[in-house]
């Protein structure tokens, strides 16, 4: 390992590139690990076969699920109004006005935001009232207040990316596509939130600028890499915010602050003025108090853009989860027991949580368990080689820049084989397939656990040997990350607390583009348990 370590170093060298000689032999050894996963799924696959385009892939497997229909449901004529939302008995301006009197008085306060942009909430929310006293309503969001994870172009703003590389970048032309779909809709900004380092981290770790806090208990962490998302919806400072997923960063921090997280499915969500970790894996979703609201963010935010030409050339999705279903829906289960994949705790919900399904009239049947390190490996590798190159001028130009555990992981990145890279994207649609025909089958939905257990504690995830983090993180993250690879949609729910009274999660993960779907089992999950309307004392 020392002569890899150091051949490794010598060739990044050639390329004026640094190797810290303190974690060379770490980051080699991370890299092999990859590389065993990769040639272990070589063997399974004729790699011969010309490879599908993953785009393709999804829109095929989301038509034959209608062509063969497989018992999926159906949704009723039922109509929906925004009459029939709960009636607000307030103002979007008083709304707005409790939002910022919460940043300053609920933990974890300021922390979870980089800019209120108090004065230009509170004008935006009086023009919406005023269209509202007019008869003028743009729909559901029409007044809600927002967060967004500071990592979106804003017009005449300089998103920081959680990030110093960001310092001198121009302010945004242009806002980001989901900005200006969401401001279209009605909803207020009220802010820029705090985000991990370079959306690099699971747990929130941002050194510069101040790692996230659970709101249930403040030396934990809250999760990441949205964390401002997680902290704010947790704490109640706003209903919905806005982050990013490229291996779990909306899913993590809303099951460890003990709300509800969206990830949809990969290239239905417009990227065009986000930041780029990982373009193969990246998604953009809600975290917000319900699935409810999630739903209406995810239909305000979805739909084809032609200033992103990987997103999906599909309509805006209409929202047909509010209405009822023809049947009752059917979910895969596993069989779990505690140990590494999860603790006594999560066990607990897990089996809680599946059973208020089935006492609610879902069908639970048994499938085996997936092996999600091996889906979590192949996505680590495509993030790995494309954080990298994006990161290639300033990685040459100041590694002072990063944050050491941001930095490590970036570099490993460099040294990624093409032949993995590229094994690990055209195997993608084949591992698909077998991934739904073997773990899914004709269900509507997998149930996951969101976490091993809840949050960690701060100060156990900062310092220390560099080493056994990183296989702490990659611990936190083994049940999200291998979602991204597949690029199914994945929807994270509070099911319990631990002993600690840390909030716990499942997650419904549904087919390629099957939101609606996952909606619906989310919302009628929501209906028979309480879980997501508990809030921090």
């Amino acid at each position: 390992m020392e002569q890899d370590a150091k051949t490794a170093t010598d060739w990044l060298r050639m390329r004026n590139f640094t190797l810290p000689p303190a974690d060379a032999q770490d980051i080699v050894a991370a890299v092999r690990s990859l590389a065993g996963t990769i040639e272990a799924e070589v063997e399974k696959h004729d790699m011969m076969a010309p490879p599908e385009p993953f785009q393709d892939c999804l829109l095929r497997l989301a038509a034959e699920d209608r062509g063969a229909n497989k018992g999926r449901p159906d949704f009723s004529d039922t109509g929906w109004t925004i009459e029939n939302l709960a009636a607000r008995e307030f103002s979007s301006e008083e709304w707005v006005t409790q939002s910022l009197a919460a940043i300053e008085t609920r933990e974890p306060g300021r922390l979870a935001w980089y800019e209120v942009a108090a004065d230009t909430a509170l004008a935006e929310a009086r023009k919406l009232d005023r269209e509202r006293a007019q008869g003028k309503v743009r729909g559901p969001l029409h007044g809600v207040p927002i967060g967004l994870k500071d990592m979106f172009d804003h017009a005449g703003r300089v998103a920081s990316w959680g990030s110093v590389i960001r310092a001198s970048a121009a302010p945004a032309r242009e806002d980001a596509t989901i900005v200006a779909r969401l401001k279209a809709a009605g909803a207020v900004v009220l802010g820029f939130q705090n985000m991990a380092e370079l959306a690099m981290s699971p747990t929130g770790l941002n050194v510069g600028r101040g790692s996230g806090r659970n709101p249930w208990n403040v030396e934990h962490v809250s999760g990441g890499s949205s964390s401002g998302g997680g902290m704010s919806v947790g704490a109640g400072h706003v209903p919905i915010a806005i982050g990013s997923d490229t291996g779990g960063s909306v899913r993590l921090p809303a099951a460890l602050c003990g709300v509800t997280g969206l990830k949809p499915t990969q290239y239905r969500v417009s990227l065009a003025g986000a930041m780029p970790l990982s373009p193969s894996l990246d998604c953009i979703g809600p975290l917000a108090q319900s699935v409810v609201d999630c739903g209406w963010a995810y239909s305000a935010m979805a739909g084809a853009d032609k200033r992103d030409p990987s997103c999906l050339a599909l309509a805006t999705p209409e929202p047909v989860w509010m209405r009822a279903l023809d049947r009752p829906l059917r979910v895969a289960v596993l069989d779990l027991e505690a140990g590494e994949l999860v603790s006594p705790d999560m066990l607990r919900a897990y089996a809680e949580a599946c059973a208020a399904l089935k006492d609610a009239g879902v069908e639970c049947m048994r499938v085996p368990l997936p092996d999600m390190a091996a889906y979590g490996n192949l996505g680590s590798t495509l993030l790995a080689a494309e954080s990298s190159a994006l990161h290639r001028r300033w990685l040459k130009q100041d590694t002072s820049l990063y944050g050491h555990q941001v930095l490590r992981r970036l570099t490993r990145g460099l040294l990624v084989p093409g032949l993995d890279y590229f094994d690990s994207l055209r195997m993608r649609p084949r591992i698909l397939a077998a991934f739904l025909a073997a773990h899914m089958q004709d269900a509507d939905a997998l149930v996951l656990p969101a976490t091993p257990d809840g949050a960690p504690r701060l100060a156990d995830t900062i310092g220390g040997d560099e080493s056994q983090l990183e296989r702490d993180f990659s611990r936190l993250s083994m049940w999200t990350r291998g979602i991204n690879y597949l690029g199914l949609p994945g929807l994270s729910v509070p099911a319990g607390f631990n002993r600690g009274g840390l909030p716990l999660a499942v997650q419904f993960i549904g087919r390629p583009l099957g939101e609606d779907r996952l909606l619906a089992l989310g919302k009628h999950f929501q209906e028979c348990t309480d879980w997501h309307r508990m809030s921090p004392a």
